[in-house]
């Protein structure tokens, strides 16, 4: 904290050994279609051929044309999946029709009108 306060960040510096934790970022990579089972540690999982080509891959087409420098830290890689909630349960209602939203915005206009006079008579 008192390195951020007195320090200044120069893009023009020489590298350091060590990464920059305020560069830090995470992706979502594609991962292969093939059929898994469960793990507690997937690491294994994560170390063979296909995991690597995966994220190699994503990061060549992804993240190294705007970002060169830009690497993997292999011991921070986590395996999880997305599960869409949205696409799979949500179900589209149509919004009111005007006229009524209309309506019902001057009813209670009307009767915020009608509680202040209360208040203030």
């Amino acid at each position: 904290m008192l390195l951020e306060v007195i320090a200044v960040r120069d893009p023009e510096a020489p590298a350091l050994d060590e990464p920059d934790p305020e560069l830090r970022d995470q992706e979502n990579v594609p991962l292969p279609d093939e059929s898994v089972t469960f793990e507690p540690d997937p690491s294994a999982r994560l170390a063979s051929e296909p995991y690597r080509r995966a994220v190699e891959k994503y990061m060549a087409a992804e993240v190294v044309p705007y970002v060169p420098d830009a690497w993997v830290d292999d011991s921070k890689t986590k395996l999880g999946y997305e599960i869409p909630l949205t696409r799979h349960f949500y179900k589209y209602v149509p919004p009111r029709p005007l006229e009524e939203i209309d309506a019902e915005i001057r009813a209670l206009e009307e009767e915020i009108q009608g509680l202040l006079g209360e208040v203030t008579a």
